[in-house]
């Protein structure tokens, strides 16, 4: 990597001139979104129609942890082979689709009131095990609003992480098991002050659980909650890792390009994610649901269709692990007190 990023030929980009450091990608100007907000609201005002929140997306939550506890349930009964099966192409597509609900839901996008989102994330956070999602809502907050700031965004990669895992062997156990340093990773770089939304999560998926092992029990057996359990943690992991729906956190951020920190992806898996491949519209935008965010893009292509972006996470993915000049320090990073 050349160690001045060019500035960006894009009327869409503020990030003008950064410095490369031997290791992260060090910008001296505020996050690119700020600016084209403005922009695009100076010349396409009809964009704020766009505003607002899918009334759909509770139903998709409940029928999504409906159908994965529901299989869940029933799966220690099929053998190895079809668990493994299922596990991948079922419980990690939709332990995937419930990561981006949660994401969805935290921007307060399925219901107008801010409460109802957050008993909807809530429940959408059910098979995923460990309550996480209103932790989550503070952590992903900071990085819309504080995108690459030093301590501050914990979406990032810490040094010691970039430091052990290296070369194509070290990039791919990372990959691998991403999810959990992007679930661990904020808890202990910068640790938040619990309230009371997060004791709410907690106690709502402390009594689920509880619930669902005397359902399972009661009617199938304690082999079966356990088999349920592993199926759960293992379509998680299936779905932060060999699952080609995990492309999307390498995608949005890592620095493929210099000059330009955030990516879309315009491929068809957009369609069981809640469009968060449209990652240059979400930023611009998080009010906007991403059922619509297509709509933006339309709307304002010349914002957009100069801006490099993917068609196939897998193919991100493998450029991520075999590029040796794309590493864990290919983030954009700005000073904590800039």
């Amino acid at each position: 990597m050349s160690e001045v990023i060019v500035e960006q030929n894009s009327k869409s980009s503020t990030n003008n001139k950064s410095i490369k450091s031997p290791d992260y990608y060090w910008a001296e100007d505020r996050e690119p979104h700020f600016r084209r907000r403005k922009d695009i609201l100076k010349d396409h005002p009809e964009v704020t129609s766009l505003i607002g929140f899918n009334p759909n997306t509770k139903y998709v939550v409940v029928l999504m942890v409906v159908a994965q506890l529901t299989i869940a349930a029933f799966i220690g009964q099929l053998g190895w082979i079809p668990f493994i099966l299922i596990a991948y192409f079922v419980g990690a597509s939709i332990g995937q689709a419930l990561f981006l609900a949660i994401h969805e839901i935290t921007h307060y996008l399925a219901f107008k009131s801010k409460k109802y989102n957050n008993y909807l994330a809530f429940v959408a956070n059910l098979p995923i095990v460990l309550p996480y999602a209103m932790s989550f809502k503070v952590y992903h907050g900071e990085h819309h609003w504080d995108q690459g700031k030093d301590v501050i965004d914990t979406d990032i990669a810490t040094r010691l992480e970039a430091k052990l895992f290296q070369g194509v062997i070290g990039k791919m156990i990372w990959y691998l098991f991403q999810i959990l340093f992007y679930a661990f990773r904020p808890i202990i770089v910068r640790p938040i002050k619990i309230d009371k939304w997060q004791v709410y999560n907690a106690i709502f998926q402390v009594t689920g659980m509880v619930g669902y092992y005397f359902l399972v029990t009661h009617f199938l057996g304690f082999e079966a909650y356990l088999w349920a359990i592993f199926y759960l943690l293992f379509s998680l992991l299936l779905a932060g890792g060999l699952h080609p729906t995990a492309g999307h956190f390498i995608s949005e951020h890592y620095v493929f390009e210099e000059g330009q920190e955030t990516y879309s992806y315009y491929g068809p898996l957009n369609k069981i994610t809640f469009n968060v491949g449209h990652h240059n519209e979400h930023h611009d935008f998080p009010n906007i649901p991403g059922s619509r965010l297509p709509e933006l893009r339309k709307m304002a292509p010349e914002y957009y269709d100069n801006l490099k972006s993917y068609d196939s996470w897998v193919k991100v993915t493998l450029g991520f692990i075999f590029n040796k000049d794309i590493t864990l320090y290919s983030r954009t990073k700005r000073k904590e007190n800039s």
